[in-house]
């Protein structure tokens, strides 16, 4: 190859490598109400498992893969760990079962895939993924998803599982809160504050082709009846992606569904050209409080902008960028890359938010 062309073309091959965008993930292990009262042992697991979660994701996007084995790898080692109301460490239903949702959304083609009220797969974010990648639908629920996730290979296990002793002693103090509470209270959910923090996790990515992804996964409401379905699996609602805007909420999720709050933050961003720090802001912490709604989630757009707005005490939330560090964040003053400032909580009857 003469001389002048290998030139040429090693200079083209260096401009193409030099204008790649930067790989970003950013997590959430929820939000709620988060006060330093946790013990040492407790906090610092917490972190760990974040960090864990990120450099698990880190490394695909590392490695040079699609956003969405990004998200899926750092959702399903929050869904292994008990910390986390996901997997492993879900809350328990009204009737003493563990019933979980998730849900994957590729930001460059618009394909999802989400799953509902399922109870025997070990990582519902894979069945989610599977949905999407194999079947010609995007949700599935029950025994259903729990059928297709047999055909697909996903690995099911005994509901015994996902019992925690934590997550069971919240469910035996909302009983009985249950049976002081008058049957036509005004309260919603008389046993929020049996489970004050809300561990619903979630994942948003940019690969180094810049596309976008996002995922979450949730156990849901503790002391939930009647097969109720928060917003994490609802496309638009708790998790959605396009070109150019990727977002995973966590919070009280009918507020989540009636804003359409993941697919809102998006529009304002890819159809308004709003900043992704003020749309997200304005959707988690005007319009979803103005109805007395309370969570936060997690945005990042393709030009690499984050933003990590609640309207809670705390949310667990990390990223990981160009400097390749994990960073872990869980009270309201702990600085985070949105610079942002939480609005005045808005909560439910007894303070606390959920999924």
């Amino acid at each position: 190859m003469p001389r002048r062309l290998f030139v040429a073309l090693f200079s083209l091959g260096m401009a193409v490598v030099s204008h790649a965008t930067t790989p970003i993930l950013v997590i959430h292990g929820g939000a709620g109400v988060i006060k330093r009262d946790m013990t040492p042992a407790k906090e610092k697991a917490v972190r760990a498992a974040m960090t864990k979660a990120l450099e698990a994701g880190y490394g695909q996007l590392k490695a040079g893969k699609h956003a969405i084995d990004a998200v899926t790898a750092a959702i399903t080692v929050l869904e292994d760990d008990p910390n986390f109301n996901a997997g492993k460490g879900s809350v328990f239903t009204h009737d003493g079962k563990n019933e979980m949702d998730a849900a994957l959304m590729d930001g460059d083609t618009l394909r999802a895939g989400s799953v509902a009220g399922i109870h025997r797969v070990k990582n519902p974010i894979l069945l989610a993924r599977a949905v999407m990648e194999h079947s010609q639908h995007v949700m599935l629920v029950g025994e259903g998803a729990e059928q297709f996730a047999k055909e697909q290979g996903i690995t099911l296990v005994d509901p015994s599982y996902f019992r925690t002793e934590e997550r069971w002693q919240q469910l035996q103090k909302a009983l009985k809160d249950d049976s002081q509470t008058r049957p036509h209270s005004d309260s919603l959910h008389a046993s929020l504050d049996t489970s004050r923090h809300f561990g619903t996790v979630g994942a948003v990515a940019l690969d180094s082709d810049g596309h976008l992804a996002a995922g979450t996964s949730t156990g849901g409401m503790v002391d939930k009846r009647w097969g109720r379905v928060g917003d994490s699996p609802i496309i638009g609602a708790g998790t959605y992606a396009n070109a150019q805007c990727a977002v995973s909420g966590t919070g009280w999720g009918e507020f989540y569904i009636r804003t359409v709050a993941a697919h809102e933050i998006c529009m304002r961003v890819s159809m308004l050209d709003e900043p992704i720090q003020r749309a997200a802001a304005e959707v988690v912490n005007q319009e979803i409080p103005s109805m007395g709604g309370s969570g936060g989630a997690i945005a990042l757009d393709a030009n690499g902008n984050i933003a990590i707005p609640f309207n809670t005490d705390g949310m667990y939330r990390g990223w990981i960028g160009a400097d390749g560090v994990p960073h872990v964040a869980l009270y309201d003053d702990e600085p985070d890359p949105s610079n942002h400032s939480p609005a005045p909580a808005a909560s439910s009857p007894d303070g606390s938010a959920s999924n």
